[in-house]
């Protein structure tokens, strides 16, 4: 065998501007406002479960308001992490990088090729367009 195909990873970093923070903003803006959304969307189906549970069974009660209290826990947790990179979207600086991904490429190797600078191949965007390739 002489040569090999082999995929390899590719960084995508973007270069920061003020329309990819607005865009970034926007995003993470909506995703907050579902994760909030979802929120009350269990608030009202607990009241209603926890309603229907007395009816039938009082010790399922406890069991039923753990399990919301779970639920409920998970959505604030989300919730805080998105509302966190909405703080580190706000520190970017115009003009520095950020990682926005990874993807691969297929290369074809043979013996004696340097693989070392095969690995660490980046793509830079600046507002979703192609700017630069980097080893």
């Amino acid at each position: 065998m002489e040569e090999m195909t082999i995929r390899v990873p590719v960084t995508i970093k973007s270069k920061v501007t003020e329309d990819l923070k607005v865009k970034l903003t926007a995003d993470l803006q909506h995703r907050l406002d579902l994760v909030e959304q979802d929120l009350q969307q269990l608030e009202f189906q607990a009241k209603r479960l926890e309603s229907e549970q007395a009816k039938l069974d009082l010790q399922g009660i406890i069991q039923l308001r753990q399990q919301i209290e779970e639920n409920k826990n998970q959505r604030l947790s989300i919730k805080a992490d998105v509302a966190a990179k909405l703080k580190e979207v706000e520190k970017l600086d115009l003009g520095s990088e950020i990682n926005q991904g990874t993807f691969e490429r297929s290369v074809t190797v043979k013996v004696g090729d340097d693989f070392d600078s095969l690995m660490g191949s980046e793509i830079l965007l600046e507002d979703g367009k192609i700017v630069a390739f980097r080893n």
